[in-house]
């Protein structure tokens, strides 16, 4: 499989890796990297099956600009971390929840992660109907105490919450204040306009032993598992096939429903860490360092595995030890990264088109993670 694109002086061991990575693979994975440095883009690369400028559903990695706004908003003095949801938003009292915190909600503590009879379809492209059917839902742990990811309604509390302090939607502040001003490729709501440039999402074609793993890791649908990822509900569609909805597209679900390129997502933790196009940072070192700093640590209830969150953003450490300590940003379903690494002084976006195996972050992110750390020096 050919590699396109370009990368400046320096990494070129970025694209070797990047083209050692595509040679091994059977079916194209329509994948993207971009690494941005001191405002500069140094590695903008795409494989058979995309190009640079293809729109591809980011899945969770959406999550990461719904944290951004969060920020921002913390920021200004908008929100408040350790104001109860419920004191913005006072239906979300019942069943026990009225003691959660802003901040126990983005670190996935609030135990809020479904309900329990499903969304339908269209509920779950719908924030504001997530957030409705979730107001009265009793939490799944007690809230505080353990952590579990909010897999497809993290992006609608934290939304609501900003709905009812602010009077707009979490996708109107991202549009205005870090979307539109960095003309970023990356949309919580893809315009019409845009729609040629969308490139469906395609399911994983695992081999046989792949196969045979996921079928021995397979879960209940009444698991924890289950009903974050909505596997309970009647009429459940198929993970990877999400944001081949026009409706998801259209209204930008802010946990999973967020439409862009590499460039997109490279560029928003460029923007947020350390400025873009001749403007500073969106947030301020001390902002960044609390919303990067562990706030959950263990295992996550939901998946079984061991995790570490900020407020929002996933943290990295063990997965992905090539970054530095306060890094902060998130992972995608179909195998995408995006992150910012203030210390090391990069932002990276990695996408895919076609599913990767095993679900999340690409195996393949830690070898190209190494080779743009090798390139910094």
């Amino acid at each position: 499989m050919a590699v396109h694109g370009t990368v400046v002086a320096g990494f070129e061991g970025v694209r070797e890796e990047f083209a050692t990575f595509l040679a091994g693979e059977e079916q194209a994975p329509g994948a993207q990297l971009v690494v941005i440095r001191d405002g500069e883009r140094v590695v903008d690369l795409w494989s058979d099956g995309v190009t640079g400028e293809s729109l591809l559903g980011v899945f969770s990695s959406t999550k990461g600009a719904a944290y951004l706004v969060a920020a921002l908003l913390v920021q200004e003095g908008i929100l408040d971390l350790d104001r109860t949801v419920a004191s913005y938003w006072p239906d979300f009292a019942a069943e026990g929840k009225d003691g959660i915190t802003l901040r126990e909600l983005l670190a996935h503590r609030a135990g809020v992660i479904g309900p329990d009879a499903g969304f339908t379809q269209e509920e779950l492209a719908d924030d504001r109907a997530i957030a409705a059917r979730l107001a009265g839902q009793r939490p799944f742990w007690q809230p505080g105490q353990f952590f579990g990811y909010h897999a497809f309604v993290i992006g609608a509390l934290v939304g609501e919450v900003v709905f009812r302090a602010t009077g707009r939607t979490l996708q109107e502040w991202y549009e205005e204040r870090i979307r539109a001003p960095y003309d970023l490729g990356l949309w919580l709501g893809l315009p019409e306009a845009e729609e040629s440039r969308f490139l469906t999402t395609l399911p994983m074609l695992p081999t046989p032993e792949q196969a045979a793993e996921i079928e021995a890791a397979a879960h209940s649908p009444y698991s924890l598992a289950g009903i974050a990822f909505n596997e309970h509900a009647r009429g459940n569609r198929e993970l990877y096939d999400f944001p081949n909805s026009r409706t998801v597209r259209a209204n930008g679900q802010a946990s999973a429903g967020g439409i862009g390129t590499a460039r997109g997502l490279a560029g928003m933790y460029a923007a947020a860490a350390f400025g873009l196009d001749g403007r500073g940072p969106l947030l301020k070192p001390d902002t960044a360092a609390e919303f990067a700093r562990i706030h959950s640590e263990g295992k996550d209830l939901v998946s079984g595995e061991p995790q570490a969150f900020g407020l929002g953003f996933q943290t990295y450490g063990p997965d992905f030890p090539a970054v530095g300590a306060g890094t902060f940003g998130h992972s995608g379903a179909a195998g995408s990264l995006a992150l910012a690494d203030p210390r090391q002084g990069f932002a990276y976006a990695y996408t895919r088109r076609r599913f990767a195996f095993p679900g999340g972050a690409a195996p393949e992110n830690e070898r190209l993670l190494w080779s743009v750390v090798r390139a910094l020096g």
